[in-house]
Order: structure tokens, then C-alpha cells, then sequence
């Protein structure tokens, strides 16, 4: 469980996410807003992202409000975790984790290593669980009830703390079975302080997103997870650290099959090829260390300057003497 001092922590994000790492489809870039006057001609459409961001946390708020007032899920069941959801092998696998003598070598030889470093799959959820889970987004999506993108990359998505999903499904997943992984294999860079998380779905479609481009995430550490349906292609591909010149990169394909899950450090690089048929839907998890990124801000490079945010924000917290700040898996 997390410590107690976290759970009482204001979290906060980082003022540079009104105006840094823009995505710009068209172009297939981030950018960097810094005057009206300089981009209002030529590049408009950025005020309106740079507006949808400033305006977020009010508009997610009212979001999440519309739709536990009108929205009646199909599976209410899949809103709470249940050891039952997860595959054998990741029990096993946390399990060890949780021992005493486990140690990041050990932990390596139960898990499959990709060609790309440090980049990690195995079973997460049963079928039959990816099926249910499916099948509720997709009841979501035909609702009446208002939805926002995950981000400016996805088009079609749906955030999962707006729908309910956080307190009973997505914590108890990181804080129970996902940090003690964490914890070993990335200690580097925040595993083991893990204490929030941005969680959301994304969905391709032959008429809809087909893939996904080179980027990094907001996010120390993040698990991709296929959760269906049938589809062809669309595999992913990892490059380097963000910091590595892409000139210097070589990348490396790695498939993603249903029900398992791609675990990876969030500053590595990577995007997505185009699925060639049918629907793909993909749990992807952003899991942040506040002491980590309360030195510098992963997607500025720079020391954060704050703004108060709704839950989780963007994971940043204001550091005090009173709170307890040492990084202790439990």
C-alpha cells in the first residue's frame, strides 16, 4: 500500500504543459508555443490545443461529473480490480517480486526482454477479462456521455479517470502488482517511488487512427497493454533514450499480442506502426514518481514550475519537511 504521507500529497503540473511538446500532425512534430503573436498566423490551431490545455482540469472536472450523473456501465464489475482479472504468470511473477531474495537478475529470467533494452512483456489480464473491458469501452463510446482524447497524439481514446476507473482498478494495479516489478527492474529512474498515474485507451481503426508517431511519454515508467480485438499489424518499435539524436537511433520492432503487456521507461523512445486490418484497443498506463520529476520536468527539461491541478495532475508535488520522501516499496 502507499505510504500514508502520499495519499495526503497535493499533486501538481508542471506550467510547461500549456505550452511544451505540442503535437502538430501535419507536420509530424512537437513545438513549443511561446506568443500569440508569433504563432496566431501560420499555426492557429496550436492556441486552441494550447486553450483545450489551460482549460482541462475545469472541463475534466465538469467531464467526469456528466458522466456519473447519465452513464450506466455495461460491466460495473470491471471497474474494480480483481486478482481473478490477472494472468497466472503475472501473479507468479509478483510473487517473487515480493520475496526476499529477489533481485532484478532473477526477476529478468521470468520475463521476456525484447530486442530493445530494458523493454519487458508478459501476460497481464486474462482473455476473458481483455474481452469484458473491450466490450465496456465500446459501450461507453456509444453513449450520450461526454468524452475527452487522451492526448494530442490519440484521437480516439478514452481518459480512464473520468470514467471511475482510478480508485478501484488502476491504484490498486500499480501499488499492488506493478511497483513491486517496477521496483527492480527500474530503480534508476523512479521504480520504486512510484505514487500516481495517468491511465487511458486508445483505439485503431482502418477509419480512425492507424498508428502512432516517434514520441516519449509523460510518465517514468508505462505499461502497454493489447487488449483486442482482431487486427493485423501494428506492432510497435522502440529507438533510443529521448536524449539520443534520432540520427544516432536504431530501432527495434517488438510485437504486441493481446492480453500482454509492454512494460518500458517512459523517456524511451517509441510510436506505433498502422494496424493493416480490423480494431485494436490498448490500455496504456503513465505510472509517475513525484521525486523524480519534482527535479525536472520530463517534457521541458526543466525544474518545474506549478500550477494546481484536479487528482493526480500531472504527478508533481511540493516538497515539505513534514512529508515522509524516502522511496520504500510496501
Amino acid at each position: 500500500m502507499a505510504n500514508e504521507a502520499d495519499r495526503r500529497c497535493q499533486f501538481y503540473v508542471c506550467k510547461c504543459f500549456t505550452t511544451d511538446n505540442i503535437f502538430l500532425e501535419d507536420y509530424r512534430l512537437h513545438v513549443r508555443f511561446v506568443s500569440e503573436q508569433q504563432l496566431r498566423l501560420d499555426y492557429h490551431i496550436i492556441l486552441q490545443e494550447v486553450d483545450r490545455r489551460r482549460r482541462l482540469s475545469v472541463t475534466s472536472a465538469e467531464r467526469a461529473a456528466a458522466i456519473k450523473d447519465m452513464y450506466q456501465p455495461l460491466y460495473p464489475h470491471v471497474y474494480y480490480l480483481q486478482e481473478s482479472y490477472l494472468s497466472t504468470k503475472l501473479k507468479q511473477i509478483v510473487q517473487y517480486c515480493r520475496s526476499s531474495g529477489a533481485t532484478e537478475d532473477g526477476l529478468s529470467d521470468l520475463l521476456e526482454e525484447e530486442a530493445a533494452p530494458r523493454v519487458y512483456h508478459f501476460p497481464v489480464f486474462e482473455k476473458s477479462f481483455c474481452e469484458e473491458l473491450v466490450e465496456e469501452m465500446e459501450h461507453f463510446e456509444q453513449s450520450s456521455a461526454p468524452k475527452g482524447r487522451p492526448n494530442t497524439m490519440n484521437h480516439y481514446g478514452i481518459l480512464l479517470n473520468e470514467l471511475g476507473f482510478d480508485e478501484g482498478f488502476i491504484t490498486p494495479l500499480r501499488e499492488q502488482y506493478l511497483q513491486p516489478l517496477t521496483s527492480l527492474l527500474y530503480p534508476d529512474c523512479g521504480g520504486r517511488c512510484l505514487d500516481s498515474h495517468k491511465a487511458f485507451v486508445v483505439k485503431y481503426d482502418m477509419n480512425e487512427d492507424l498508428d502512432l508517431s516517434y514520441h516519449y511519454d509523460n510518465a517514468e515508467v508505462t505499461l502497454n497493454v493489447s487488449l483486442g480485438k482482431d487486427f493485423t499489424e501494428g506492432n510497435l518499435y522502440f529507438g533510443d533514450m529521448r536524449q539520443v539524436p534520432v540520427s544516432e537511433t536504431e530501432c527495434s520492432e517488438v510485437e504486441h499480442r493481446v492480453t500482454e503487456g509492454l512494460l518500458h521507461r517512459g523517456q524511451h523512445m517509441h510510436g506505433a506502426l498502422p494496424i493493416s486490418s480490423g480494431v485494436r484497443w490498448n490500455l496504456i498506463i503513465w505510472m509517475r514518481a513525484s521525486q523524480e520529476r519534482n527535479k525536472l520536468c520530463p517534457m521541458c527539461n526543466r525544474k518545474p514550475s506549478l500550477e494546481e491541478g484536479e487528482g493526480f495532475a500531472d504527478g508533481f508535488t511540493k516538497q515539505s519537511k513534514d512529508i515522509n520522501t524516502s522511496c520504500v516499496l510496501t
